[in-house]
């Protein structure tokens, strides 16, 4: 019994020499007690979770070398590997997790749409649905703040930019000639479909180093990777028709669509101050393949070609049977892009673009034939070290072919033209030092062949998380441009145009609600500067001029206040000066309106399988020069007014009725005045009143999708 009992203590004795004690506490490194945490050793079974006040305490039977994890929401799991003797009354502090969705973003200047954009501003279905935009990604845009409405052209001003500062690029690759060309007060549309792009990016100021040669802002636009389902589009307007069909098979895709646009509807109606002698008439077709490898490789060809030509007589003051202008353009444009996930938490990007476009001009007794061949060639490499450490870095080459014939029924013909090579890289990394602090420090060199000249540009980025609903992001910038081919046909002896950025953001996100309030200001120097009427052969050109931009944007999004309703407000203020082109003096330049707004609403009426929608626009008046007297741009037009309405109608999952207007008031907004050559008999200056092509707009659509997912709803899924 004696012998038994003994063995029976030596057992017991070394069970409990076996048993390690695991205990410590767990913080954060603001010092803040981890409540709930998951503590155990890797490959076993022991383990347990913090209390309240942080602390944890399990035994274990494990000896030797072994790893300890703690995780927990919202912290970077922690482990480590060690003698398990060291692993008793330890203090631990858990990082946080920078990919939570409530983590700081680097935003300043920026706006994002997209299922992956973790604030989302704007929606790429907003392109479509927005009263007024009919469906041009630009016209979208033009309803956020940063944006002047320029209303005879068209395109993208932004902060005191001219449209020639922002630059489009589709998939990282550059658009080289992303607007159909038009005449003088008859705005201009993009050419790239809404309906491609899951994404966008819409930077105001301050971008990427990756991105160059824009002084004021990018726009990038993500593709589809893989479309949903087969189907096949057809649409019929009031204005035109056009057709699509989507294939998919077991790693391809093919996405293709036809369009036809003629406006002679529309421009009987609402000729303006014209004579038509052909209207505004497009065709064109893209297509969209796609391949996906089995290592996860995605790769996208796009391409496009459209064809647009008309013929009209313009009114002119000093011309009293008008001015005669005919346009011929084809356009061709193939988007080539490669990504993929390496070993060793590397991935690449690399593409090709390549844009051929051709303009026949008649412009009285003028023949003008514009030739442009550009290309971009582009690789980028980004290495994943951890979710607070990211290294992007590559090298771009653009390359631009520009030819001009010029004849008369006087002179001879003369041809005008350059080439220019420009060689780019760049480097950039984000550091999250914690999902409250956050950072992306870049720097950019480009080299022109043309120019002959070296420039590097450093761009910084900052963002802190100051509540749990707010931060506060600031950014500074350097950025170049080479001056644009009108200029670069009659003379090379450049340098390039350059401004620098300062911005500082506010944003505040909470329940599908998001306010953003951004200062900022630009300071412009080297603008190009010519001492005639216009840019000529014959012109003095420098690199004397500059200028400077400063300004308020506010924005403000609300899906959440009313039931099936949703709305945004944008506003922006600008004060701006500059001297370029041939500018006398330091002036506002004609395109920039001190007081920028605009209300867009979307309701959705579930009984009436109908969605309405209205957008208001207001623009203070824009400066011109008054001949009659000695100030040069100091006088303003009235101010801009348009209220925009459309209606979609649900007619079956596959058929949608749309109608829109714009400027349902029919307001007669002057964006400038013509004045006659010459004094009248009293000494003064007659004038014209310069008047927008943006009269009342009718427009109807019927939209018939075919898909072999019946339940593709688009108006319920707005």
């Amino acid at each position: 019994m004696k012998i038994l009992l003994t063995s029976l203590f030596i057992l017991i004795h070394f069970n409990l020499i076996a048993q390690e004690t695991i205990s410590g506490k767990i913080i954060d490194y603001h010092g803040v007690v981890v409540m709930g945490a998951n503590v155990y050793l890797k490959g076993t079974y022991d383990g347990t979770a913090t209390n309240e006040k942080g602390l944890y305490s399990f035994q274990t039977e494990e000896t030797g070398e072994q790893t300890l994890v703690i995780s927990s929401i919202s912290y970077e799991t922690y482990s480590k590997t060690a003698d398990i003797s060291t692993f008793k009354n330890c203090i631990l502090k858990l990082k946080d997790d920078v990919n939570t969705l409530d983590a700081v973003t680097v935003n300043a200047g920026t706006f994002k749409a997209g299922d992956n954009a973790k604030v989302t501003a704007l929606k790429p279905i907003d392109i479509v649905t927005t009263a007024g935009a009919l469906g041009d990604v630009i016209g979208a845009l033009q309803t956020l703040p940063g944006t002047s409405t320029v209303a005879e052209d068209g395109r993208l001003f932004v902060r005191g930019g001219d449209a020639d500062e922002t630059q489009i690029f589709v998939d990282g690759m550059r658009v080289f000639t992303p607007y159909a060309p038009s005449a003088n007060n008859i705005p201009t549309r993009g050419r790239l479909s809404p309906f491609l792009f899951k994404g966008i990016t819409f930077s105001t100021g301050g971008y990427s180093a990756e991105y160059g040669q824009a002084l004021s802002s990018v726009l990038l636009l993500s593709s589809i990777d893989e479309p949903l389902e087969e189907k096949t589009e057809v649409s019929i307007m009031t204005v035109g028709l056009g057709v699509g069909n989507t294939q998919k098979w077991k790693a391809n895709s093919l996405s293709v669509n036809a369009s036809y646009m003629n406006l002679e509807p529309y421009q009987k109606l609402f000729p303006g101050h014209n004579s038509w002698h052909k209207p505004i008439e497009t065709l064109g077709g893209e297509a969209v393949y796609r391949h996906k490898f089995k290592n996860e490789g995605l790769l996208k060809v796009y391409g496009a070609f459209s064809t647009l030509n008309f013929d009209l007589t313009q009114e002119d003051i000093n011309e009293p049977l008008g001015v005669r202008f005919a346009l011929e353009n084809r356009n061709l444009y193939i988007n080539t892009s490669y990504k993929d996930f390496l070993d060793k938490d590397w991935s690449i990007l690399t593409g090709v673009s390549f844009s051929n476009d051709l303009s026949t001009l008649k412009l009285g007794d003028v023949n003008i034939k514009d030739v442009e061949n550009s290309a971009h060639i582009k690789l980028v490499l980004n290495k994943y070290f951890s979710s607070r450490y990211k290294l992007n870095f590559g090298a771009a080459y653009l390359i631009t072919n520009f030819k001009e014939n010029y004849t008369n029924s006087i002179t001879e013909s003369n041809d005008y033209g350059f080439d220019n090579n420009l060689l780019s890289s760049f480097v950039e990394t984000d550091l999250f030092f914690s999902k409250d602090l956050a950072t992306k420090i870049g720097f950019r060199g480009e080299y022109s062949q043309l120019l002959e000249e070296f420039n590097v540009s450093p761009r910084v980025s900052l963002a802190y998380k100051s509540g749990a609903n707010s931060q506060i992001s600031l950014a500074y910038g350097q950025f170049f441009q080479n001056p644009k081919n009108d200029y670069l046909k009659f003379d090379t002896d450049f340098s390039a145009e350059h401004t620098t950025h300062l911005i500082a953001n506010y944003q505040y996100v909470k329940n599908k609600q998001i306010l953003r309030a951004e200062v900022y200001y630009k300071d412009y120097h080297s603008l190009v500067t010519y001492d005639t009427p216009i840019a000529l052969p014959i012109s003095n050109y420098a690199n004397i001029g500059g200028g400077f931009a400063k300004g308020l944007d506010i924005f403000w999004r609300d899906n959440k206040s009313i039931q099936n309703t949703e709305y945004w407000v944008s506003y922006s203020y600008l004060d701006t000066q500059r001297k370029y082109k041939n500018y006398p003096t330091t002036a506002t330049p004609n395109f920039a309106s001190t007081h920028n707004a605009s209300l867009v609403l979307k309701h959705w009426i579930a009984p009436w399988k109908s969605q309405f929608g209205w957008s208001y626009n207001f623009a203070s008046g824009r400066s011109y020069t008054n001949p009659n007297t000695d100030a040069f741009l100091a006088e303003k037009t009235k101010n801009y007014n348009a209220l925009n309405a459309n209606w979609a109608y649900l007619i079956s999952p596959q058929k949608i009725l749309y109608f829109s207007v714009s400027n349902v008031l029919g307001t007669q907004n002057i964006n400038g005045y013509q004045y006659a050559n010459q004094a009248n008999s009293t000494g003064t200056f007659d004038r014209s009143a310069l008047t927008p092509n943006t009269d009342s707009f009718f427009f109807v659509g019927l939209f018939w999708t075919i898909s072999e997912n019946k339940k593709d709803n688009q108006l319920n899924n707005l």
